[in-house]
């Protein structure tokens, strides 16, 4: 997915029907995919991007920043016609913050267009998936890269309920935060008992490992009946918009780099504590 994410800094997150006096307005280069292409390019992998982006003012800069960043951009697609992905997000002084997609030409990404870049999946160590584009195509995605024998992620973000097993048991790695493994699964993540059974409810759907990301408590990962706590380390939060993404994109670097899952997910960690302590999204990324 690729957006544009157009964030205002308010004095708190607004109540239904208020409005707020914001403090600072930005715009930056967002969208999950995006976000975690970006982090991972920044870390130095190889990177290609499959999405589409409208022919609008926005399309054009999203492709041209994928470009300054290292991202090959081959595989970004202009939709005549569509708008580009946009998403207002509002942050408060604890870096807590709420976030409406409108996902533009995202949604016109096809089956179609995946399978006539299969060479693309089968060329790839890993592939990760969200789910800001159509459920069909990111389905089909996953389901390529398994038979290209690409190691896939899934980050099952946004959430909206359940997952169907097909989906489920096509991941190598499913990455949800404990928010929405709360949606998926049924299970509220209020303690680390209730992480580990959202995550066995997941590995019963056929998952090969689960990794619930849990802000400023780090990580549970659970592959098998092995199960780990990654903790973080603790910081000044500044701005948390984009650091699940950049977690993602880190653990999919060092998986790549033949990192065991746990490994990869310290590692993730650390980096993701680094971004939480500046300001915007792919820009907060070391």
């Amino acid at each position: 997915s690729s957006n544009m994410d157009l964030i205002s800094y308010v004095p708190r997150l607004p109540q239904l029907g208020e409005t707020l006096h914001g403090t600072t307005f930005s715009m930056g280069f967002g969208g999950k995919g995006a976000n975690q292409a970006v982090s991972g390019a920044r870390l130095g992998a190889r990177v290609s991007m499959v999405s589409k982006v409208g022919d609008d003012m926005f399309g054009k800069s999203t492709i041209e920043n994928y470009a300054r960043c290292g991202v090959d951009t081959e595989h970004v697609l202009v939709e005549a016609g569509a708008s580009t992905g946009v998403a207002p997000i509002c942050v408060d002084p604890e870096g807590n913050n709420s976030i409406v997609i409108v996902s533009g030409a995202n949604l016109l990404l096809t089956p179609a267009e995946l399978d006539a870049r299969r060479a693309l999946f089968g060329s790839a160590k890993v592939l990760v998936c969200q789910q800001e584009i159509e459920a069909t195509t990111t389905a089909h995605a996953l389901q390529l890269g398994r038979e290209e024998g690409t190691i896939t992620v899934l980050n099952p973000a946004p959430a909206s309920g359940p997952l169907p097993r097909e989906v489920v048991s096509a991941c190598d790695v499913i990455c949800p935060n404990e928010v929405e493994v709360a949606q998926l699964t049924g299970v509220a993540v209020d303690s680390d008992e209730a992480a580990v059974h959202a995550a066995r409810k997941l590995l019963e759907l056929g998952a090969r490992a689960v990794v619930i990301t849990l802000g400023a408590g780090g990580c549970l990962v659970a592959e098998g009946e092995s199960v780990s706590r990654v903790e973080a380390p603790r910081v000044d939060v500044v701005d948390t918009v984009g650091a699940g993404d950049c977690f993602i994109g880190t653990m999919a670097v060092r998986l790549a780099r033949g990192d065991s899952l746990v490994d990869a997910c310290r590692v993730a960690v650390r980096v993701a504590s680094v971004s939480v302590q500046r300001r915007g999204t792919q820009i907060s990324y070391p």
